[in-house]
């Protein structure tokens, strides 16, 4: 690494974030820069449009990069195996639980018999977000992905929906682990949602050292949040010279072994 990567990373750490949405900048050897924008995968109406001095760095950029391009209509969640009932697969606090969730949500828990158990803690999730007013249509790296397309831009997955859902098979027994982390971390999720809503509608994180809660059991948070960053951090290496917009789910960009962390 030269000299002068090391003073400019410096000055940029000491500046802290100077953008009205949160992002962070990281400039690598060989004239590659990073914008990293830390995206919420659904957003409210008055998130957009996306703020003007984004979308010009965008249209000044050689490539947008996303976790995943989520433009298109095709829905990842076909093709799955069936499971036996839930009563046979999650124990009766668990099903207690789960029943007050979706009592609050208004749905019904006989709609993921036999879905797998990450699939039931993804749509709760979503319904969720739905019930806090955001939409998918107005989410971060929707809009970004739209106005690539519009501008022509070279647009990258670093992982892609098919990879996403391979993953999320593979976790232990059927994604227990992260069904149970929604639940007990149930209305800690709706307002750290409710905070990086914030950042983009008011004020964006001004340093990196950021303390957030934790919703996430630490072999669940390195599957789905430290191993995905380093991957990720190997990808943007191999990147050749050239400007990059990188869109990545938000909270990859703050806590334990974050992504900017990681590429410095």
């Amino acid at each position: 690494m030269d000299l002068m990567y090391w003073v400019k990373s410096f000055w940029r750490a000491l500046r802290g974030n100077h953008y009205t949405w949160p992002a962070i900048d990281v400039v690598l050897p060989g004239n590659r820069h990073f914008h990293l924008v830390g995206s919420i995968h659904m957003g409210s109406r008055d998130m957009a449009p996306l703020p003007a001095k984004l979308l010009k760095k965008l249209r000044q950029a050689d490539a947008l990069i996303v976790e995943a391009d989520v433009s298109g209509d095709d829905t990842p969640f076909v093709n799955l195996p069936t499971f036996a009932a839930l009563e046979e697969r999650i124990s009766e606090e668990q099903l207690h639980h789960l029943h007050k969730v979706t009592d609050e949500l208004g749905i019904s828990a006989s709609l993921f018999s036999t879905q797998p158990l990450w699939q039931i803690a993804m749509v709760l999730q979503a319904t969720q977000a739905q019930q806090l007013g955001l939409r998918a249509e107005y989410g971060i790296d929707y809009q970004l992905l739209k106005a690539a397309k519009q501008a022509q831009k070279t647009i990258i997955e670093l992982e892609g929906a098919s990879s996403q859902i391979a993953l999320l098979c593979q976790l232990p027994d059927n994604g227990l682990a992260l069904l149970n982390d929604t639940l007990t971390h149930w209305h800690t999720n709706a307002r750290l949602l409710q905070q990086m809503m914030s950042w983009w509608l008011k004020t964006p994180p001004q340093n990196n050292d950021l303390t957030l809660p934790n919703t996430f059991s630490q072999s669940l948070y390195d599957v789905l949040m430290h191993q995905r960053n380093i991957a990720w951090r190997d990808q943007l290496y191999a990147m050749p010279p050239g400007q990059y917009v990188v869109a990545v789910g938000a909270l990859h960009l703050y806590g334990e072994g974050n992504l900017p962390e990681l590429m410095r």
